[in-house]
C-alpha cells in the first residue's frame, strides 16, 4: 500500500558484451574537464575501439597527436585564453585577500570508504508473508552464504516462512499476521466471480471496502505484535545483546521500521517501484500514479486522472496508516515522531524493478534498483517434463500460472481457457488446483506445482500466460518470453500496463475473458513476431549491466554494516513539511515582498502625483 533528487551521476558504460570496433565521436571541454575525459578515452583505446577529439586550434590541452584517438581540429577559438584566465584567477585571489582579515576555512565532509569485508554480519529481518517473502527469502539465503548470520522475526500463523532453515533463525511471535490464506484466497475467488457476473458499482464497493478493512486489521495485528515485542523486556533485552548490524524489512507492514528505530538501528528496505512516491519527486504530470493503468504521456484528461488517483490513494494510505499508526508512534517514541518520517528515513531502499519496467522518472541516491535479482539461468527439467515439452516439436510450448495465491479459477474461466489451449498446436503446462476442465485438451498438462524459471528459461517457450506478479514478469523479461496478462488484482494490472505500453504483452480483463478472445491473444503474441523481438530487447537491456542485481544488493546492505548506515546518501525532504518541501512559504513571503514593493510604489507616485496636481492647482489660484 505505501507506495531516491537525482545525484550527479557520472555516467557507468559498462558492458558484459564486449563491443568490436566501436565508433566514437568526442566533443571534450579543456582543462581539468579533459584530464578527466582522457581517461575515458584511453581506456575506450584499450577495449578496441576507434577514438576521434574534435578540437579547437587553441586547445590548452587537447593535443592533436596522441596514440589513443585521432583529432579533428577545428579552425576556431575555444573562447578562453589560457594566460588570461590565469591572470584572472590570480587578480581574484589577491583581491579575496585584501577584502579577509583571516582566511575562511571550508567544511570538508571527510568519506572513509572501507575497502575490508564484513565478516559475520548480523541482520534482523521482518518479511511479508506471500509471493513478497519468495523475493526476501533469495536475500537472505545470498546473505547466508556470504557468511552473514540472519535472525526473521514471523508471526505463528505464518503461510509461507519456516520456523527451522538452514539459512536463518528465527523468533516465532505468538501473534496473528492478520490475514488467513484461506479466507483471502476465498475473498479472490469471490471478487472474480463478482466481476464475471457484472456485479453492480454498489457491490464492487462494497468489496473493495471490505478488502480495506482486512488491509487495516492486518495492520493492527502487525501492530499488536510490536507492541507484545516492546512489552516483552526479556525479548527486548535479547535483541539488544545480539547486536544486530541492521534491520531489513518489507515495509509493505510497519513492523521493521518500527523495531529499527527502538533498536538505534540502520533500515535497509526491500520494496516494489510503488515506493518512489514515499522518497522521490513525483512530477504527476508525466510520472502516473499506481494502479493508474497510464503510461508517462498523459493527455490533459489523463493527467486530471492521474492527480484524481494520487489523491485517493493518498486519502486511502492516510485512511490505513493515520489511526492506527500515529497513536503508537507517539505512545512509545513521543508527540514529535511521525510514522512516516521513520519510514521515509530508512539508509538504503532496494526496488525490485528498474528502467525495463518502470517508465523514467526521478529517483534518490539511496534508492538501489535489483531488478531481476530472483532471475537465473534454468535448469535442466526432469525427464518427464522434458520429454512433453520435446514433443511439442517446432511449435513451442505455452506456460500458465496464476501465483501462489490464486490456485484455481471460477469453473467457467477454466472451461473456457481449457478449450482455448485445446485449438492450439503448442504444448500447454498449466498449473491449476481446481476442478479437471471438461474441455481439457491433450496438448494440455495441469500440474499442481511447476518449475516456473526452468520452464520460462527452456528455449522451446513460447508465451507465459500469467497474473502480473512481480516475480512471474521479471522472470519473463529476463528470459525474454512474452506475456499473455490476465491480471486479478491489487498492482497486477498496473504491472501488465507497464508491459503492454512496451509491445511485449497482451492484456485481458478476467471479467470478460472468454474461449475466443483468449485464444485471439495468444495467436496474437504467438505469431506476431513483434512480441517476442521486443522482449527479446528488454532481456538484453535488463542483463547488459556491470554487476549482477543480486551482488548489487548484497553490496549495499554490506555497504551499511561496514559504514553503521548511510545518512549521507538521504535529502533532508522527509523531515520538511509539505509547505517547506514545495516552498510554498518561499513563494507567499516573495509574493508578500512583491506586493509590499508594489504598494509603496503606488503610494509614492499617488503622493508625488498629489503634490504635482496641489502645486499647480496653488499656482493657478
Amino acid at each position: 500500500m505505501s507506495h531516491p533528487n537525482l545525484v550527479t551521476l557520472a555516467v557507468l558504460l559498462c558492458s558484459t558484451l564486449l563491443v568490436n570496433g566501436g565508433k566514437v565521436l568526442v566533443f571534450p571541454v579543456d582543462g581539468s574537464h579533459w584530464i578527466n575525459m582522457n581517461i575515458i578515452i584511453e581506456e575506450l583505446h584499450s577495449r578496441g575501439h576507434e577514438v576521434t577529439v574534435v578540437r579547437p586550434n587553441d586547445t590548452w590541452y587537447i593535443k592533436s597527436e596522441s596514440p589513443h584517438y585521432k583529432s579533428i581540429t577545428i579552425n576556431s577559438s575555444a573562447g578562453f585564453d589560457e594566460e588570461r584566465f590565469g591572470g584572472f584567477v590570480m587578480k581574484t585571489l589577491i583581491m579575496r585577500r585584501q577584502e579577509m582579515s583571516h582566511p575562511n576555512l571550508v567544511a570538508l565532509a571527510v568519506l572513509l570508504c572501507s575497502t575490508l569485508l564484513v565478516n559475520g554480519g548480523k541482520v534482523l529481518v521482518f518479511p511479508v508473508d506471500g509471493s513478497h517473502w519468495i523475493n526476501m527469502n533469495i536475500i537472505i539465503e545470498e546473505l547466508h552464504s556470504r557468511g552473514h548470520e540472519v535472525t526473521v522475526v514471523r508471526p505463528n500463523d505464518t503461510w509461507y516462512i519456516k520456523s527451522e532453515s538452514p539459512h536463518y533463525k528465527t523468533i516465532t511471535i505468538n501473534s496473528s499476521a492478520g490475514i488467513d490464506k484461506e479466507r483471502f484466497g476465498a475473498f479472490v475467488m469471490e471478487t472474480l466471480t463478482m466481476r464475471r457476473q457484472g456485479a453492480s458499482l454498489w457491490t464492487r464497493l462494497s468489496m473493495e471496502y471490505d478488502l480495506m478493512k482486512q488491509l487495516i486489521q492486518m495492520h493492527v495485528k502487525v501492530l499488536e505484535m510490536v507492541e507484545g515485542m516492546f512489552e516483552d523486556t526479556k525479548l527486548m533485552q535479547s535483541l539488544r545483546d545480539a547486536k544486530y548490524d541492521l534491520v531489513l524489512t518489507d515495509p509493505w507492514i510497519g513492523a521493521g521500521v518500527l523495531m529499527a528505530h527502538r533498536l538505534g538501528l540502520p533500515l535497509v528496505f526491500n520494496v516494489h517501484f510503488h515506493c518512489h512516491f514515499a522518497i522521490a519527486p513525483s512530477p504527476l504530470s508525466y510520472i502516473p500514479t499506481p494502479l493508474s493503468e497510464l503510461t508517462d504521456k498523459m493527455t490533459f484528461i489523463q493527467r486530471v486522472q492521474n492527480m484524481l488517483y494520487f489523491f485517493f490513494l493518498t486519502l486511502q494510505n492516510w485512511y490505513i496508516t493515520e489511526p492506527n499508526y500515529k497513536p503508537f508512534v507517539h505512545r512509545h517514541f513521543g508527540s514529535d515522531v511521525h510514522y512516516m518520517e521513520l519510514f521515509q528515513s530508512a539508509d538504503i531502499w532496494l526496488m525490485r524493478n528498474d528502467f525495463t519496467f518502470e517508465f523514467p522518472r526521478p529517483t534518490m541516491p539511496n534508492v538501489v534498483y535489483m531488478s531481476g535479482f530472483q532471475c537465473k539461468p534454468s535448469k535442466p527439467l526432469s525427464k518427464e517434463l522434458e520429454d512433453f515439452v520435446q514433443s511439442s516439436g517446432e511449435h513451442g510450448v505455452i506456460v500458465m500460472t496464476l501465483g501462489s495465491v490464486v490456485e484455481e479459477l471460477p469453473e467457467d474461466i477454466a472451461e473456457d481457457i481449457a478449450a482455448a489451449f485445446a485449438e492450439l498446436p503448442q504444448k500447454v503446462i498449466w498449473r491449476h488446483k481446481g476442478k479437471r476442465p471438461s474441455t481439457l485438451g491433450n496438448n494440455t498438462r495441469i500440474l499442481d506445482w511447476l518449475p516456473q524459471n526452468d520452464l520460462l528459461g527452456h528455449p522451446k517457450t513460447r508465451v507465459f500466460v500469467a497474473h502480473g506478479g512481480t516475480n512471474g514478469i521479471q522472470e519473463a523479461i529476463y528470459h525474454g518470453v512474452p506475456l499473455v496478462g490476465l491480471p486479478l488484482m491489487f498492482d497486477q494490472a498496473d504491472n501488465f500496463f507497464r508491459m503492454k505500453a512496451r509491445g511485449v504483452a497482451k492484456v485481458l480483463d478476467i471479467a470478460t475473458v472468454n474461449k475466443e478472445n483468449f485464444l485471439e491473444a495468444l495467436k496474437e503474441v504467438l505469431y506476431q513476431p513483434s512480441y517476442r523481438e521486443k522482449m527479446k530487447e528488454l532481456s538484453s537491456i535488463q542483463r547488459d549491466q556491470p554487476m549482477k542485481p543480486l551482488d548489487r544488493a548484497m553490496f549495499w546492505i554490506e555497504f551499511v554494516m561496514r559504514h553503521k548506515g548511510a545518512a549521507h546518501l538521504r535529502t533532508e525532504s522527509y523531515k520538511m513539511s509539505r509547505i517547506q518541501y514545495y516552498s510554498i512559504d518561499v513563494a507567499a513571503f516573495l509574493l508578500a515582498v512583491i506586493l509590499l514593493v508594489f504598494t509603496i510604489f503606488v503610494s509614492a507616485f499617488r503622493f508625488l502625483l498629489h503634490k504635482l496636481f496641489y502645486r499647480n492647482k496653488v499656482k493657478k489660484e
